[in-house]
């Protein structure tokens, strides 16, 4: 009986592989004990969580080849421990707030830089064949333009001009937060479809963008809408793009959920997602100031839309990226 033979060969070998973790296990309980006295240090949360995400892969392992045994027993406590201590709801919400802003949004972005490329290349790309159909189908302005957008345009004006004089800046400025919010929030919670409604979302709005601007450039007014855009539209389009790649990675989390359960990656995704959206979303309250008391006042200049719309954004990248700085201390 080769076959049962080298089975059984196979098994003793997981086994001592197994049994050599156990200092890491040990080290990992060592390092709850400690964490459990409410240690404030960083480094220490970041061995915990690494050596929580092997743990998972050792608890795999030993399900598969030692079922019952007292490692499997063991490893599953040890798990059940630190499961408890890494999504117990946070007694301090202000640290938790900080960590959040300083370490862990951070760490997220970096690990879906690859889904966030993917998402920006998504948009840039519906945004370039809105303005190709547009440009070589004039006709099939209606599909991204209202009538009354399209007779303002035609008489030589944008839909925007007069804003201010139709509704205090105020009032602008809410409307068009809550109408970015509900965006962005679509883009993310519609990646329950298999990150299929994600990628209609982010390629809707691509595909819309290219395409007026393709049409106020027929009647030279694209420079106009540049104006309108550019002083709120990084950090808007910025924050939809995020958004756009938490859909996406919701959608992967459900159809490659990897050692996980498809509940428990989708679990994951969405806590995830949730992070980064707390740092993300305010930037729309930015953004919708910005677009309702500077985008539509004819007194602020191109210059100055330019400055306000490069810094803001600048900022806000900086701190999705790198955090808050003085939160590290």
């Amino acid at each position: 009986m080769p076959n049962v033979a080298d089975n059984r060969s196979a098994q003793q070998a997981l086994t001592a592989w197994l049994e050599q973790r156990i200092p890491a296990w040990q080290k990992l309980e060592s390092l709850l004990q400690t964490r459990d006295t409410k240690s404030d240090d960083p480094q220490q949360a970041r061995e915990i969580i690494t050596g929580f995400r092997a743990l998972i892969s050792d608890l795999s392992l030993a399900r598969q080849t030692i079922p019952g045994s007292r490692i499997h027993r063991e490893l599953e406590a040890l798990f059940l421990r630190a499961h408890q201590l890494i999504y117990r709801a946070p007694a301090n919400l202000l640290l938790r707030w900080r960590d959040i802003h300083a370490f862990e949004s951070p760490a997220l972005i970096g690990q879906m830089s690859r889904l966030l490329l993917y998402t920006i290349t998504l948009f840039l790309g519906a945004m370039l064949c809105g303005w190709s159909l547009i440009a070589t189908f004039p006709d099939l302005t209606p599909l991204f333009a209202s009538t009354e957008m399209i007779d303002r345009v035609q008489g030589g004006e944008l839909w925007t001009d007069g804003l201010l004089n139709i509704m205090p800046p105020s009032l602008l400025s809410l409307s068009l937060m809550t109408n970015n919010i509900t965006v962005s929030i679509f883009a993310f919670s519609l990646g329950a479809f298999y990150g299929l409604g994600t990628l209609y979302i982010i390629g809707l709005n691509g595909l819309m963008l290219g395409g007026v601007f393709a049409f106020t450039a027929q009647y030279g007014l694209d420079d106009e809408l540049f104006s309108f855009v550019i002083a709120h539209g990084v950090v808007e389009l910025s924050v939809i793009c995020i958004a756009g790649a938490m859909g996406l990675r919701l959608g992967e989390a459900l159809l490659r959920p990897g050692t996980l359960t498809r509940q428990q990656a989708f679990r994951n995704a969405t806590a995830d997602a949730g992070k980064i959206l707390l740092v993300a979303l305010p930037f729309l309250v930015v953004a919708g100031l910005i677009e309702g008391y500077i985008s539509p006042d004819p007194r602020f200049g191109l210059g100055f839309r330019i400055f306000v719309g490069l810094s803001s954004g600048a900022l806000f990248w900086s701190i999705l990226l790198f955090g808050l700085p003085w939160l590290k201390r």
